[in-house]
């Protein structure tokens, strides 16, 4: 899979709810850009979360794809996600789309790439982006504590891989969907 530089989304299911977040860092090549950014957001009135790295323009078009497969295949997250997938390999325009996408509700979480990925890991963890290896590895280590949630996993997780990837920053957002 491609590595993007310049952001770092991570989603964590935990206790029936689910947390993704992204930091706010817009890079070109070794430039930061932008640092408040906004690479999440809720799809379908709330009941799906996204987050991607990549090209802004690309990751739109691939929100509008996944939702309108959502609204084929509603309240199917695993099912949109495939024929996502399946159209974003297939098709000659889509294939060319530089950006991954998570995509989670409160059952599944789901990394997307143009090459053909669909994977929903074990462990409710997903993350992509430059300090994506970072966040997932401090979201893994604080997956156990008590007292801690999904959105409190996210926050802390993501501020650690700012603090050691320079394509991440410290401008947060988290969305987070309780169970139903």
């Amino acid at each position: 899979m491609p590595a993007f530089h310049g952001t770092t989304i991570l989603a964590v299911r935990k206790g029936g709810r689910v947390a993704l977040g992204g930091d706010g860092q817009v890079s070109i090549g070794e430039t930061g850009m932008k640092a408040q950014s906004t690479k999440v957001r809720a799809l379908k009135g709330g009941k799906v979360l996204a987050g991607f790295a990549g090209s802004v323009a690309d990751a739109l078009t691939l929100y509008e794809k996944f939702e309108e497969k959502l609204d084929r295949y509603p309240a199917n997250l695993p099912r949109a996600a495939v024929e996502l997938a399946r159209d974003w390999r297939s098709d000659r325009i889509l294939r060319r789309l530089e950006a991954l996408l998570v995509v989670a509700d409160v059952d599944h979480a789901f990394l997307l790439s143009g090459s053909g990925e669909l994977i929903e890991p074990d462990d409710g963890i997903v993350a992509i982006g430059s300090g994506g290896n970072y966040a997932l590895a401090a979201a893994r280590a604080l997956l156990p504590t008590p007292g801690l949630g999904a959105r409190e996993i996210v926050q802390r997780s993501l501020e650690i891989a700012a603090d050691i990837c320079v394509f991440t920053n410290r401008h947060i957002t988290i969305l987070e969907l309780p169970s139903a």
